[in-house]
């Protein structure tokens, strides 16, 4: 529960550093993040396969 209000709060202070900087320097970041996460959630299926998890949770909320 702290880590979503953590996550929350930077999300918060993101969008408010968003609004003052350009559109391009905007794009460019989102562009950024979008492709860290595309790299990681890529990396975590090729892991899961490996390791034999495939369709399987690593746990609940």
């Amino acid at each position: 529960m702290l880590f979503l209000v953590a996550a929350l709060l930077v999300m918060g202070i993101a969008l408010g550093a968003v609004a003052h900087v350009p559109v391009p320097v905007s794009l460019a970041a989102g562009l950024a993040i979008a492709t860290w996460l595309a790299l990681f959630a890529a990396r975590e299926r090729l892991s899961d396969r490996r390791h034999g998890r495939a369709g399987h949770s690593r746990g609940g909320l």
